[in-house]
């Protein structure tokens, strides 16, 4: 009874909890993970710049579609902190409405591709034979082509927008991840415990989702935060030639390039989208560095 326990009691109890508690392996991985200042810096930002994201109509009270003709061209000021553009509309809130569009098509692309490359490549590596022939010879043809060419051919196409930017980034990102899953369903399915669970009754699918793909968590976690920025950049270099997000919805690829004519006079409307970019692009960056010494199961605690 716990009435009639004693101090002592509950202190090895807790002890046992707390010992138990660091056993676990998302206990040991966030442990390595919090060692990384920089990867906790970059989670802060990277959260933040969601939140920002997301509660953006209450964060600033200008329309970012609407200007204000008789603010046209102003530099940064107490007013307007990023300054405006040639219609009068305010950067800071182009700035964070545009977060959506390049925050949304990074992390839903790689939502994307997760879903078809996992299963492609996983299906490769186990079953082998024809299917596995046959889908690398494509993804060596389509790896041929150089990507920004193949997204240009697609967005000429299909014409640019939102959707079309999500459909390019999926046709030719899902490739990269099926080659790491192929790749570690047949290292994996040579392990010992895979063998044992065959000569135990377990059916292929059985082993693909209890043995192997729990197995093959970490590479493919690290592979969609880096493959994040990659899609950021590809929407922000497709906007910035025309073929990506139209005007007038803010886009941070569309900012840099539609002004870069005029970064020697009015140089806050191409600095402040391209610094917000490359920032967002290292937040990324150190993310993925840190959740790939944080899952790596040789490094001790």
């Amino acid at each position: 009874m716990v009435e009639n326990a004693t101090p002592d009691d509950l202190a090895a109890a807790v002890a046992e909890v707390t010992i138990a508690r660091e056993q676990q392996p998302a206990y040991k991985a966030w442990k390595r993970f919090s060692r990384n200042k920089m990867a906790m810096i970059s989670l802060g930002f990277v959260i933040l710049e969601i939140l920002v994201a997301v509660f953006a109509n209450f964060l600033t009270p200008y329309d970012p579609l609407k200007g204000d003709y008789a603010d046209t061209w102003q530099l940064p000021t107490a007013k307007h902190w990023l300054g405006t553009d040639d219609l009068g509309r305010d950067q800071l809130t182009r700035l964070i409405y545009g977060a959506r569009i390049s925050l949304s098509i990074g992390i839903f692309s790689q939502i994307i591709v997760a879903a078809i490359g996992v299963p492609v490549g996983a299906l490769a590596g186990l079953v082998g034979g024809w299917f596995d022939f046959l889908l690398m010879r494509l993804v060596e043809i389509l790896s041929s082509i150089p990507m920004l060419f193949f997204y240009i051919l697609l967005l000429i196409a299909l014409g640019g927008g939102y959707q079309n930017i999500l459909l390019a980034l999926a046709v030719t990102g899902w490739m990269g991840i099926a080659r790491l899953v192929r790749g570690q369903v047949l290292t994996l399915k040579e392990t010992d415990y895979v063998r044992a669970a065959r000569a135990m009754g377990a059916t292929d699918w059985q082993i693909l989702w209890k043995h192997i793909l729990p197995n093959s968590l970490t590479p493919i976690i690290v592979s969609l935060a880096l493959g994040i920025p990659g899609a950021m950049f590809a929407e922000a270099g497709l906007s910035f030639i025309g073929l990506g997000i139209a005007p007038p919805t803010p886009s941070w690829g569309q900012m840099i390039g539609r002004y870069q004519t005029y970064i020697q006079t009015y140089w806050h409307l191409t600095v402040f989208p391209a610094l917000t970019l490359a920032l967002t692009m290292l937040a990324y960056i150190y993310l993925g560095d840190g959740l790939q010494d944080a899952l790596d199961p040789t490094v001790r605690v």
